[in-house]
């Protein structure tokens, strides 16, 4: 490289890092704030208003009132999109009627079924967010792990070996170990990837992909050999010691467990690493521009395997929780896709640890919610699927909403969150 190309590249470094360290300027924390979620917030409305415009056109009983007159079409509509919203929305945030009632008759169990909804909403959640957490602190990185998935199944691997395997420990060592096991497992598993993608530039889209396949196979393998229950047939691990159990918060019939909190904890110290330390800044600042955090004196290596590793944690709590605050158990196939969900619940959130909390909360309540819907409304399950597709349509492409409703963009460039291109450093 030549002294004009070195010197030219520095400046850009230079320019990179100011931009970088900059605080914001020329609009109010208010305005921030909503160029922040507003395009969210539309474009969930506008998902819930294409959603609605499905359920209407695929129901039997508004063809059958198409056929007496349009107007009695619509109107049949209206209501069965009304039934279904408020089946959804009953059914994951709970009726107000029922908790007031509840409420006022002072039954305890009474009192638990009518706010179950809500806290089975959180319980959803939980998995969520770590998975979330870990694909958007990724992203931060200039990462793509789209391995989140395979960390997780891993993750509950080394949890629930550490939870039924150790004995006569008390709770309060036994869970903490557990749960330190499966950041462990994940975090291995994702330090494989990001050390090829760091020494030799090896993708990791490939990488973790492939890795996601060989967490599949190995869990089926331990559980039909070295770690299936004794007394089973079936491919399932040894339950967990009952000092390795999440503790729950309330009685039967309610599942709501403190891993819900350990998962807002988490989500504050990954916000406090990515923008209150020296290593998210540099974290960061690989990810937006290798360049000149080399120029800046960063260990592009170090980091790039660090953020990995990180990442792969987070998913590995995601596994964890889920067998040491619900299954108790490990089974095969016993994620419903949580690290695939979590790549649009990052973008959802923007990468930010907020973001992906508030995005996590609402697929939580629609995938509770959509249960209720399909028996009270029988509505497929499937839709709410669509509407899930709908939103992340329109938070890919914003451009969409801002036309729809008229919205002019933020006073200054739009922060992205790039991604390092093939066998980019």
């Amino acid at each position: 490289m030549s002294e004009k190309e070195n010197n030219e590249k520095q400046d850009a470094g230079k320019v990179f890092l100011d931009e970088l360290t900059a605080e914001p300027s020329g609009e109010t924390f208010w305005a921030r704030a909503w160029h922040s979620i507003s395009i969210p917030l539309l474009a969930i409305i506008s998902g819930l208003v294409l959603g609605g415009f499905l359920i209407a056109v695929t129901s039997d009983a508004v063809w059958a009132a198409w056929a007496q007159s349009p107007w009695e079409a619509v109107k049949t509509a209206v209501v069965e999109v009304r039934i279904a919203y408020t089946a959804l929305f009953s059914g994951s945030l709970g009726s107000p009627s029922a908790i007031v009632s509840a409420l006022r008759g002072g039954d305890a169990l009474e009192i638990r079924r009518a706010f179950n909804p809500i806290l089975e909403s959180l319980t959803a959640s939980t998995p969520f967010i770590f998975a979330s957490l870990a694909v958007a602190l990724g992203f931060r990185s200039g990462l793509f792990n789209i391995g989140a998935e395979g960390q997780i199944f891993v993750g509950a691997i080394f949890s629930v070996f550490v939870g039924y395997s150790l004995t006569g420990l008390p709770a309060i060592i036994h869970i903490p170990l557990a749960l330190l096991a499966g950041a462990l497992g994940g975090a291995i598993w994702g330090f494989i990837p990001g050390w090829l993608k760091a020494k030799t530039g090896g993708h990791e889209v490939i990488n973790t992909i492939m890795m996601n396949y060989i967490a599949f196979r190995l869990s089926d393998w331990l559980l039909n050999g070295p770690m299936q229950r004794p007394d089973s047939f079936n491919p399932v691990s040894p339950t967990i010691m009952d000092s390795a159990k999440l503790p729950k918060l309330f009685g039967p019939p309610i599942r709501f467990h403190i891993g819900f909190f350990i998962a807002l904890g988490v989500a504050w110290l990954v916000w406090w690493l990515l923008f209150r330390t020296r290593w998210g800044f540099d974290l960061r600042s690989v990810g937006s521009n290798p360049h000149a955090a080399r120029y800046a004196g960063m260990s592009i290596v170090g980091t790039t395997v660090a953020a990995m590793s990180l990442s792969g944690a987070l998913a590995g709590l995601a596994g964890a929780n889920e067998v040491l605050g619900l299954n108790h158990f490990l089974a095969m196939a016993f994620s419903s896709g949580y690290g695939f969900d979590s790549i649009a619940l990052a973008l959802l959130g923007k990468s930010h640890p907020v973001g992906v909390v508030l995005a996590s909360l609402l697929f939580g309540t629609l995938r509770t919610g959509a249960l209720r819907m399909q028996v009270v409304a029988q509505i497929p399950i499937d839709i709410i699927t669509v509407i899930q597709a709908f939103i992340l349509v329109f938070i890919a492409a914003p451009a969409i909403i801002r036309t729809i409703f008229r919205i002019r963009g933020a006073a200054g460039p739009e922060e992205a969150i790039t991604i390092r291109g093939w066998g980019g450093g």
